[in-house]
């Protein structure tokens, strides 16, 4: 939940809008509740009378479905006239199977937590209409009292004299606000009061707001399954593009050679056994297998690429030495600085050694095509948190996650933020315009799941 907009000073609270698009929420929250105090209530009564039949429950689980209808409508009342923004919840899901899908309806939490929203908000919503209105009118009656007292009817004094306008009256002692002095005094506080009203009305609105964000918006554990949702989608997404890369270098460069060398022994054989054994057909067949010796080692260089490009040989020394060595092969000058607490405390997982290893390498081939730097500067530390490492430049900056074009097409940077966001580590860029680009990726100790072992609804 954010809020789109700072509070107004003192002096410009009672004139700003945000004040009265507070107020006026205020007045729908109030004309509202009745109507939603009693559909929360019947849902309530119903479910818990009806949960001896199925029928019935049918019932039940529409209303609390239903529940999710009024969220929305709130959530848009927050946002246009409290400013804040609050997500949506995660869609209902639909179950297959008679009993699981009766179960999800009634089960559903977002509608229930609405409903929640419902009944709390009833007893707020009367008393902070009630407290702001009251507020508001006796300060604007103070403030105009001048001008609308004089039709106001005379009223007699304990004394017998006659007054008209606002009094306090105690026993024989009155006070009327009918002399000009008094009139300056009650316009003065009804103007103080005025610019009280905001900070009277402010906590009610704070409740709205921190009511609406806990009960309308997604929960924290939907979100990180929304998260790990989508994370897994991108790994299994990831892997497959993998795998089809491999096959194709496989099937299109490998493969094509090593059927080639079979050609070309496979020729230099018929040659020396069918030939006349002249010296030419003798250094045919020694060109054959000369050439089919060099694919032989073109095909081995290839294969080693590959598996390169499966595991690093270099990580099997340690995720140091792979950096280091990543680090001086690179095409310009990199400083690679590993905190010996990297190896101290212990070889991290394979996966999570593999991404970081990775992760670096991506950002120096980033650093080589589009900064435009002299160097780069990467610096890898073992904290409390997991694993950090902070790739550094000099180049002209402007890095984005998502082209600046309006087309939202995504750039390099967006498939190594899913990469390490698989694992629950985090990504942050800062790239201003003339530079440094400053990356910073925090990585766990241990690859975490990526998804839980149960599926909420």
């Amino acid at each position: 939940m954010t809020t789109s907009s700072p509070a107004p000073g003192f002096l410009e609270a009672p004139f700003a809008r945000r004040t009265w698009r507070a107020y006026g929420f205020l007045w729908i929250a109030l004309l509202l509740a009745p109507f939603a105090f009693a559909y929360a209530l019947l849902t309530t009564v119903l479910t818990a009378g009806l949960a001896v039949t199925v029928v019935g429950l049918f019932v039940a689980g529409a209303l609390v479905v239903g529940g999710r209808g009024w969220g929305a409508m709130y959530r848009r009342m927050a946002r246009s006239l409290l400013g804040v923004e609050i997500a949506d919840p995660a869609p209902r899901r639909r179950r297959a199977g008679f009993w699981r899908r009766l179960g999800g309806s009634i089960g559903d939490a977002t509608g229930w937590r609405a409903i929640l929203y419902l009944l709390a908000t009833f007893p707020l919503a009367l008393a902070s209409f009630v407290v702001s209105t009251v507020f508001l009118a006796v300060a604007l009656g103070g403030a105009s009292h001048w001008v609308w007292s004089r039709f106001l009817p005379l009223q007699e004094a304990p004394d017998g004299t006659l007054h008209r306008g606002f009094s306090v009256v105690a026993g024989d002692w009155y006070w009327f606000a009918d002399t000009p002095a008094r009139q300056v005094l009650l316009v003065t506080a009804g103007v103080g009061l005025f610019y009280l009203w905001p900070l009277v009305q402010a906590p009610f609105v704070a409740l709205f707001r921190l009511l609406a964000g806990a009960l309308l918006g997604p929960t924290t554990a939907s979100v990180r399954v929304a998260e790990l949702e989508a994370t897994r989608a991108v790994v299994v997404e990831d892997a497959d593009g993998r795998l089809r890369r491999i096959e194709r270098d496989l099937h299109d460069g490998t493969q094509a050679r090593l059927v080639a060398v079979a050609m070309q022994l496979g020729e230099a054989r018929d040659l020396l056994a069918t030939g006349t054994g002249t010296p030419e057909d003798v250094a045919l067949a020694g060109d054959l297998v000369g050439t089919a010796h060099d694919s032989t080692k073109e095909a081995l260089a290839e294969l080693r690429e590959i598996a390169r490009g499966i595991h690093p040989p270099a990580l099997d020394s340690g995720l140091a030495v792979a950096l280091e060595t990543l680090g001086a092969r690179a095409a310009a000058p990199v400083t690679v600085d590993v905190d010996p607490a990297v190896e101290a405390g212990g070889r991290l997982s394979p996966a999570i050694e593999s991404i970081a290893y990775y992760t670096v390498a991506e950002l120096v081939t980033n650093v080589v095509k589009h900064a435009r730097a002299t160097g780069a500067y990467v610096l890898v530390q073992r904290t409390a948190d997991g694993l950090r490492l902070r790739v550094r430049d000099d180049g002209r900056g402007g890095a984005v996650v998502v082209a600046p074009d309006g087309s939202g097409s995504r750039t390099g940077l967006a498939g190594l933020i899913d990469r390490v966001r698989a694992v629950d580590g985090t990504f942050d860029l800062s790239s201003p315009a003339g530079g440094p680009t400053v990356v910073t990726v925090l990585l766990p100790d241990q690859a975490r799941p990526t998804l839980p072992t149960t599926t909420r609804a």
